[in-house]
C-alpha cells in the first residue's frame, strides 16, 4: 500500500509540472490560428486590459499550482516517506568527503572546529579523520567529536627501515605510508576527496569552492587536481580585490587538495616510500596535467613544528593570506579555465605585456596599472629575481612554484608581475632544482 501511495505521489508531482508547462503554452501561445489573424488585424484599444487579465488569470492559476505542490509534500509527510523519490527531478549534489591527515597534534581541533563551522553539509561532505602515531591526547580529541567525524586508525604503526642517510628523514616515509592507507581506505566508498593535514584552517568558502571545480575537475583531462593553495600568497603579493579569481598551474600545490578516484589508481602502485609530495611533482607523475589554484588562498597552515622543522614557515607560510570573504563559486562561470581558453588567454596576456627590468619592479618605477613581464633566461636568473622580489624561488624538477607554462605570477605594489620565459617556451628542464 505505501509504495502504490508513493508511486501516486510521484505521478502528482508529474502531472503537477507537466500541467504548467502546458499552461504556459497555452497562456502565451494563444488559441491554434490566433498568430495567423493577429497579422492582417491590427490591435484595438483593450489590448493592456487583454494583457492585465491574462496577468490575473496566470497568477491565479499559479496559486492553485502551488498549492498542489503543498498538498503533494504534505502527504510525503503523513506516509513517512524520504525526500529521495520527490528528489528525482532535482540535479543530485555529489558527496565529497574530506580526509583530515593527523598524527600527534592536538591542535587538529583547530582543524575540525573550522571544517565543521564552515561546511554545509554533512550528509554532502562526511568529514574523516585519518590518524597515524597512536598519540592518545590526540585521539582524545577527535573522538570528542562523536558522530560528526569517522575516526580511523592507521593500523601500522611499525617502525620504518630507511636508508642511513635519511635517518633524519623517518618522519618523512611514515607520513608517506599513512596517506596511502588513508587514501586507499577512502577511495573504496568514495570517487572524489579533499585532503587536508591537521594543521590546516579553511576559509569560509572552502567547500564552496571545491564543489564548483568538481565539474571541471572531472571534465577536463588535462587536470589532475584541485588545490586551495597559493605558494605565493602573502599579503601584499596577491589581487586583494581578486577572491574569485582563479588560475591554473603545473606546480603540484598541496595543503588542500582534492583527487579523483581514478587519478589515485594510477598512483597507489607506484606510490614512493618517501617524500610524496615532491615525487607528485615529477614528469612521470604529473604528466603535463595542471591543478586550479586561487588567487588568495582558501587555508591557512598555523603548524610550524612538524617533520618540516619549520623549514618555510617563518618566512613565507606564517604570512598567507587567508581568503575571508565568500564567493558563490557555484554560480560563477569558469569555463576561462578550460586548458584551451586559459593557455591562449594567458599567453596573449603575458607577451602583450610591457617589458621591464628588475630595477623597475624592486624599486616600483613602473607606469601605468600593469601587468607588466620580467624575463629570466636561465635557472639562476629566475632565482635572482623570485628571491629578491620576495617569492619563493625553489623549483621541483624545474618546476617554479604556483608557475604555469614557465610563468609565475604574482603582484607587487599593487600591480601584476608576470616572471617569465622568453616568447616561445616549451617545456621545463627537470634539471633545475
Amino acid at each position: 500500500m505505501l509504495r502504490q501511495r508513493g508511486s501516486l505521489i510521484l505521478c502528482g508531482t508529474f502531472l503537477f509540472l507537466s500541467w504548467n508547462a502546458i499552461l504556459v503554452l497555452l497562456l502565451w501561445g494563444g488559441s491554434p490560428g490566433q498568430e495567423q489573424r493577429e497579422e492582417t488585424v491590427m490591435p484595438g484599444d483593450d489590448v493592456v486590459a487583454d494583457v492585465m487579465r491574462m496577468a490575473d488569470m496566470f497568477e491565479a492559476e499559479l496559486e492553485i499550482q502551488n498549492k498542489i505542490l503543498t498538498d503533494i509534500k504534505s502527504h510525503q509527510v503523513l506516509l513517512g516517506l524520504d525526500d529521495k523519490k520527490l528528489k528525482l527531478l532535482l540535479p543530485l549534489q555529489p558527496v565529497i568527503p574530506v580526509l583530515v591527515i593527523a598524527c600527534d597534534r592536538v591542535s587538529v581541533k583547530r582543524c575540525l572546529d573550522k571544517l565543521l563551522q564552515t561546511r554545509p553539509s554533512n550528509r554532502h561532505h562526511p568529514i574523516i579523520v585519518s590518524q597515524d602515531c597512536g598519540h592518545v591526547e590526540t585521539a582524545d580529541v577527535i573522538r570528542s567529536y562523536g558522530s560528526l567525524v569517522t575516526h580511523l586508525k592507521q593500523p601500522d604503526l611499525s617502525d620504518i627501515a630507511v636508508p642511513p642517510e635519511h635517518k633524519r628523514f623517518k618522519g618523512y616515509y611514515k607520513i608517506s605510508r599513512h596517506y596511502r592507507w588513508a587514501l586507499s581506505q577512502v577511495f573504496r566508498n568514495y570517487s572524489t576527496v579533499i585532503i587536508v593535514e591537521d594543521d590546516l584552517e579553511v576559509a569560509p568558502d572552502f567547500f564552496e569552492y571545491f564543489r564548483a571545480l568538481l565539474p571541471l575537475l572531472k571534465s577536463d583531462p588535462s587536470l589532475w587536481c584541485v588545490s586551495a593553495w597559493n605558494d605565493n600568497g602573502r599579503d601584499g603579493f596577491v589581487d586583494p580585490a581578486a577572491a574569485n579569481l582563479l588560475h591554473r598551474t603545473d606546480f603540484f600545490p598541496g595543503l588542500g587538495w582534492m583527487l579523483l578516484r581514478e587519478v589515485w589508481e594510477e598512483l597507489e602502485p607506484k606510490w614512493p616510500a618517501s617524500f610524496w609530495d615532491d615525487w607528485m611533482r615529477q614528469p612521470a607523475q604529473r604528466r603535463d596535467h595542471a591543478c586550479i589554484r586561487p588567487e588568495i588562498s582558501r587555508t591557512l597552515t598555523f603548524g610550524r613544528q612538524g617533520v618540516s622543522l619549520g623549514q618555510f614557515f617563518d618566512n613565507y607560510l606564517r604570512y598567507i593570506k587567508l581568503n575571508s570573504k565568500y564567493v558563490p563559486f557555484t554560480k560563477l562561470d569558469l569555463s576561462y579555465l578550460k586548458d584551451e581558453t586559459y593557455r591562449k588567454n594567458f599567453e596573449k596576456e603575458v607577451y602583450s605585456a610591457p617589458l621591464v627590468t628588475f630595477e623597475n619592479v624592486k624599486q616600483g618605477q613602473l607606469e601605468g596599472p600593469g601587468p607588466f613581464r620580467l624575463q629570466y633566461s636561465s635557472k639562476d636568473s629566475f632565482k635572482v629575481f623570485a628571491k629578491n622580489l620576495g617569492i619563493m624561488d625553489d623549483l621541483k624538477s624545474g618546476v617554479p612554484r604556483t608557475g604555469y607554462r614557465g610563468v609565475v605570477s604574482f603582484f607587487s605594489r599593487g600591480r601584476r608581475i608576470y616572471i617569465a620565459p622568453p616568447p616561445g617556451w616549451t617545456q621545463y628542464d627537470p634539471t633545475w632544482n
